[in-house]
């Protein structure tokens, strides 16, 4: 059995990058999911784990880690994935492009943001994602400009910004979100979608 645990849920974004992040680094790990839709998130066993009540939690390397971003940095340093340039001026443009998702967009699109400001109920819901989710695909085609597709986001190698992307195009499809005039959003999608570590990350 493995010793790396990660407790997931499926179609959490956050949750994809790290499976993502898992998979390029090679780890072998076993998946406890839990299910935000039964508000198992917010049981004592998972709070105990993380007092935000939050996915993912990752067990690893005999330390517990929260927050996507921080465990995706983890594995980068002990995986050596590179996920990030080491110039400090193409390090802060890369992480900029990722921020544009995982920090600004992602939390207005959070379950329970969604949830507290629709009811979760449609059409509110579908009309809530769209609206923040086109906007934000919008601005990170325009800022892929800055940046040469060789094949990815910030170049020849896969980075944060490219892990970051495809779990939220995978919410787009999930809210008929058009990004179909995105073409530097596309070609990416197409490569990372090709990853065996991406396809096996992918929710099913």
């Amino acid at each position: 059995m493995s010793k790396v645990v990660l407790w997931d849920y499926p179609k959490s974004s956050a949750s994809y990058r790290v499976r993502i992040g898992l998979n390029l680094a090679g780890v072998d790990y076993r998946i406890e999911q839990v299910d935000l839709l039964e508000k198992e998130h917010k049981r004592p066993d998972h709070i105990s784990r993380n007092p935000q009540g939050f996915v993912p939690v990752l067990d690893i390397d005999g330390q517990r880690f929260t927050q996507s971003l921080a465990i995706l940095d983890y594995l980068d340093a002990t995986h050596g994935l590179s996920l990030l340039p080491d110039d400090p001026i193409k390090r802060a443009k890369a992480q900029a492009l990722a921020y544009i998702i995982a920090i600004d967009l992602h939390p207005v699109c959070n379950l329970s943001v969604t949830g507290h400001a629709t009811g979760g109920q449609d059409p509110a819901c579908t009309n809530w994602m769209r609206h923040f989710i086109a906007p934000a695909l919008a601005a990170f085609e325009t800022t892929l400009e800055r940046f040469e597709q060789a094949p990815f986001t910030t170049g020849e190698s896969l980075g944060l910004a490219d892990i970051c992307l495809i779990p939220q195009l995978y919410n787009a499809n999930r809210w008929c979100v058009d990004y179909s005039q995105c073409d530097r959003i596309r070609s990416v999608e197409a490569v990372c979608q090709a990853l065996p570590a991406f396809r096996q990350a992918a929710p099913q």
